[in-house]
């Protein structure tokens, strides 16, 4: 899991599925009337918020499996399907949709402060993300491999961190068409990604080699 390759690939993988350049409009929608501070104090927030449910579940997520029995390879391909379906919400923009309708509620219960709901969960901190996050544990082989991902995670969120406070600008320049070429593009490696995971965990139980 240190190895260069699988570190991009994890990364990779948390990029696509909480796709930072899809979060950007959600946070302008959701931050609507807040002066710059106030927004920014609320992406701070968020962030630090985000980063400690993913801790949790990088940590302990693989222990509460193992607690209620299901096995890593069953786990992988759970997974690999719940993200490809992602990857086909991504792909025909049912996803933004969700994360609108979302946004929409989590305005109407907490108009004042939405970095807990529905920023960072389940807006960043969604069931793909805790998904990938356990998978990512389960491969890894010691404390260094938990260490860079967690270093992963952190530079993930941080690129989050980076659009919300940027996100006038990138709403700017990427423009709604920008945005829906990026979350096709991202659907299409998030695809193959999760055939991946699948393959893995098939591999795991001795079918296709």
């Amino acid at each position: 899991m240190t190895e260069i390759p699988a570190l991009i690939a994890a990364f990779t993988t948390l990029f696509i599925i909480i796709d930072p350049p899809g979060l950007a409009p959600v946070f302008i929608a959701l931050t609507q009337g807040m002066n710059a501070a106030q927004r920014r104090a609320i992406a701070i927030r968020a962030f630090f918020v985000a980063s400690s449910l993913m801790m949790v579940f990088l940590f302990l997520g693989e222990a509460v499996l193992g607690f209620i029995g299901i096995s890593m390879d069953a786990f992988r391909i759970a997974g690999g399907i719940l993200l490809f379906l992602t990857a086909l919400d991504m792909l025909f923009q049912r996803r933004q949709a969700r994360r609108e309708d979302n946004a929409a509620e989590g305005q109407a219960e907490h108009h004042d402060d939405p970095s807990v709901f529905p920023l960072s969960l389940p807006l960043i901190v969604g069931p793909g993300a805790i998904t990938t996050v356990i998978l990512l544990a389960g491969e890894a082989q010691g404390a260094a491999d938990m260490g860079a991902i967690a270093g992963v995670i952190i530079a993930v969120l941080m690129i989050v961190l980076l659009a919300f406070l940027a996100a006038p600008a990138i709403e700017r320049v990427l423009g709604k068409t920008g945005l829906n070429i990026v979350t096709r593009v991202l659907g299409m490696l998030l695809a193959a990604l999760a055939v991946q995971f699948v393959l893995d965990g098939l591999r795991g139980f001795g079918i296709g080699g």
